[in-house]
């Protein structure tokens, strides 16, 4: 399905949906300048996985909160509920999403990313990063995608998720070697042309 430009969504277990998915072939990433900046404004952070689901109880309903308050702010009302994240790290039963990425800094957590990893089909699906907006770097969300690539590539992973490209909003997913992004039949490397779709 992956394969196909669909996607996991946060609608249901085992939900779907095609869409202009993008994706890193890791085989042919390499860091550019330009991700090497990134990651070294975002110094000092460090990552840890936790599988998923959590347990019920204990659950951190900050963990809720910081999500909310983070798709509120960037998004506007109503994006994203505490109780769907909670959901979503919790229920095996309605979520698709088996990992749960932490960004600590200083014994601080301030950003995390709800993903799918298979290791066995070599593959990672990342999805809803979410950080604290006041205590973050300026590209701190661009700093987690990219430090989450390249530490796919060193896991052994063969491709990197990135969502989909829906507007200009989406160009940031562009800067990575390696991209392909999927055009309803198959999987294009031209970014010209997907930079004037955008556009």
């Amino acid at each position: 399905m992956f394969v196909d430009g669909y996607a996991f969504t946060r609608l249901g277990r085992g939900v779907m949906q095609q869409t202009r998915s993008v994706r890193i072939d890791l085989r042919k990433f390499a860091l550019s300048s330009e991700n090497r900046r990134i990651l070294k404004k975002n110094e000092g952070f460090a990552m840890r996985y936790t599988h998923l689901p959590f347990p019920v109880n204990p659950y951190d309903f900050r963990i809720g909160k910081l999500a909310k308050d983070f798709y509120s702010t960037k998004f506007g009302n109503g994006i994203m509920s505490a109780q769907k994240i909670k959901e979503m790290l919790t229920d095996v039963t309605k979520s698709n999403f088996n990992t749960l990425i932490s960004f600590t800094k200083d014994n601080a957590t301030l950003g995390y990313a709800i993903t799918y990893v298979d290791k066995i089909s070599r593959l990672m699906h990342y999805s809803y990063p979410f950080y604290d907006l006041m205590k973050s770097p300026k590209d701190m969300g661009l700093g987690m995608m990219t430090a989450a690539i390249d530490q796919a590539k060193r896991d052994g992973l063969e491709y990197i998720y990135l969502g989909s490209l829906q507007n200009r909003s989406s160009l940031y997913k562009l800067q990575f070697e390696g991209l392909e992004w999927f055009d309803g039949k198959t999987w294009q490397t031209d970014v010209e042309t997907i930079k004037r779709l955008l556009s």
